[in-house]
């Protein structure tokens, strides 16, 4: 059977985890069922965190092709041409990730067993699987067999991945890794061991539809463990003999509603073949095999998870042990039933988490500094007098490219219907502005190719948000207060006004409806510029040099005669004088 890495072991593997982790993506997913919300939708968020990702929303428009045509696959971590697939009659479009259907699909990256993935075959990329996925599906399980067959045809080329899929009525986790064989090396040759006869490079994967009315989450961090297996005896007779899991060999049963999970054949065979599985197949645990839990697995990705079940699920705590990092304790649940129905605002919000209230929390700590900000630079792990510590990685972090709450809401057209609140840099200071599928242009601030990370541009959202966030890293605790003021009158807004606008346009017809689109989306995204930059100048201004100017009536105090009046000068925290004094206080000491 299937071993958990021991805590010694763990701690070994510690660093070289997390610096891989930081070396690729590492990023975020929450998932909500209609059960879950307050108006019915479904919802997945995504903060794609990566020191190189540049914030832009991705645009590809609905096209026919001739037969024939080849599609240049191209690994969307690193540019690099892969391999050329052919081209579909019909692709949808796609804004960001959901297209005109109403389909939506995030990931993380989990990385998993390294025999699975640290010598690449050529395939298809965890990326460009997202993108053409949603170019060729219209709802969750035409996504989940999309993705089964291309890997299946044309091979994957990633490490381990967890994708978020959801449509107007269901929500999915799928979790995947490449499947290698072991080689002999002749004459330099590598050469497939005898074994493996009739072996062909994919991957492995599972993936199950997440209850309604329950939640669920991933974080780099593989989160299915056991899982519903098909039947011995299989009746092939459709309609007849369904089970709520099916294996790839019955994929086509993928669309009987009645199926809640489905696999690859070989999942567990796979597992025995490489000597990672010994057990029965009814205790087969995917993430158990093919990602064992680390402590950096636990800590730094599982963690995440934990502090948004612990916001809106009682009795959490019981698991505090564990996302502390011990294995030996029992594990999270794959989703829990919210106290109660979360709306969009929330799921943003919930997306803003630094651990507060647990014993994680970033602010408290002295890497806080005296203003509490809660963010800790590069690397993750560190060693003080041959001691091994690490920094909390908490969902909202400074690193990330974008993120977005994609809303999929079965009531409305399905241009109108699905929205991609989007937002670029950290996620804790963001602000979601909403992004209707259906549109065919594409804001200026989000277009791909206004700016890049190693070029600047005054138009640019990622760079504007970038510029106000990185200023509030200075003075945190205080900055943050005046930019979340901006932020949520922001939010509320776009939310008052997307309610309207439904209303207005929904019995449109498909021209006039997509123009409406447009306009409606640019405008909200204007809007967001203006008031963006309206407060990067007023950060400025009232904080320069680290003092506080002081207001009245909105508006910077003045002197009788027109001038600045004296800011305020707010003193360090007492804590902070003392740890100034300590560290050097005989050099500092007045006499």
């Amino acid at each position: 059977m299937y071993t958990r890495i021991s805590k010694l072991a763990a701690a070994c593997l510690l660093f070289v985890s997390l610096l891989a982790a930081e070396g690729a993506m590492a990023c975020t997913n929450f998932l909500f069922t209609k059960g879950a919300t307050k108006d019915g939708s479904t919802m997945i968020t995504y903060a794609a965190d990566s020191h190189v990702l540049y914030g832009e929303l991705y645009y590809r428009k609905a096209a026919d092709y001739p037969a024939g045509t080849m599609f240049q696959v191209v690994d969307w971590d690193t540019g690099r041409p892969l391999i050329k697939i052919p081209q579909v009659a019909h692709t949808y479009s796609v804004v960001g990730n959901i297209n005109e259907c109403q389909l939506a699909i995030g990931e993380t990256t989990f990385g998993g067993r390294e025999e699975c993935w640290k010598t690449p075959v050529m395939g298809i990329d965890y990326g460009s699987l997202i993108y053409i996925t949603l170019q060729r599906a219209a709802n969750a399980r035409e996504a989940i067999k999309v993705i089964a067959e291309l890997v299946d045809t044309y091979g994957y080329y990633s490490e381990g991945e967890s994708f978020s899929i959801c449509d107007p009525n269901e929500v999915w986790i799928l979790e995947i890794i490449g499947k290698r064989a072991e080689y002999d090396t002749i004459n330099g040759t590598p050469v497939l061991k005898k074994a493996y006869k009739g072996y062909k490079d994919g991957a492995v994967w599972v993936a199950r539809r997440i209850p309604d009315g329950y939640v669920s989450g991933h974080a780099n961090q593989a989160r299915i463990t056991q899982f519903p297996q098909e039947p011995a005896k299989w009746n092939k007779a459709k309609g007849k003999g369904l089970h709520t899991a099916i294996s790839s060999k019955h994929l086509d049963y993928i669309f009987e509603p009645e199926v809640e999970c489905v696999y690859a054949a070989d999942v567990i065979t796979f597992a025995r073949m490489r000597g990672w599985y010994d057990g029965k197949d009814a205790d087969f645990d995917f993430s158990g095999t093919y990602c064992p839990l680390t402590f950096s697995g636990i800590r730094a990705c599982d963690a995440r998870v934990y502090a948004m079940f612990n916001r809106i699920t009682s009795g959490m705590q019981k698991y505090e042990r564990y996302i502390m990092g011990d294995a030996t304790q029992e594990r999270m649940p794959l989703w829990v039933k919210p106290d109660h129905k979360v709306d969009v605002q929330e799921v943003m919000n919930l997306m803003r988490d630094h651990f507060e209230g647990t014993p994680m929390d970033m602010t408290k700590d002295v890497g806080a500094g005296p203003f509490a900000c809660p963010y800790r630079w590069r690397p993750m792990g560190w060693t003080v007098d041959g001691k091994e510590y690490i920094h909390e990685r908490a969902t909202s972090t400074q690193q990330t490219g974008f993120s977005f709450v994609a809303q999929c809401r079965s009531w409305l057209p399905n241009k109108l219907g699905g929205i991609i609140w989007f937002g670029v840099d950290d996620t804790y200071s963001t602000c979601y502005c909403p992004m209707y599928c259906g549109i065919t242009e594409i804001p200026e601030c989000f277009r791909e190719g206004n700016g890049s990370m190693v070029e600047y541009s005054s138009t640019s959202a990622f760079w504007l948000f970038n510029r106000v966030t990185n200023f509030c890293y200075s003075r945190y605790k205080d900055m943050i207060v005046d930019l979340q003021n901006v932020q949520s009158a922001l939010e509320q807004g776009f939310v008052t006004d997307v309610n309207r606008f439904d209303s207005r346009v929904k019995d449109m017809g498909d021209k006039e409806l997509t123009t409406q689109l447009n306009d409606f989306s640019n405008r909200q995204a204007n809007k967001m510029m203006s008031e963006w930059n309206k407060l990067d100048q007023y950060l400025l201004v009232k904080y320069m040099d680290g003092n506080v100017k002081k207001e009245e009536n909105g508006r910077f105090k003045t002197t009788e005669f027109g001038g600045c009046a004296s800011p305020n000068m707010p003193e360090y925290p007492k804590w902070f004088y003392r740890q100034i004094v300590n560290d050097h206080g005989r050099v500092i000491e007045a006499k």
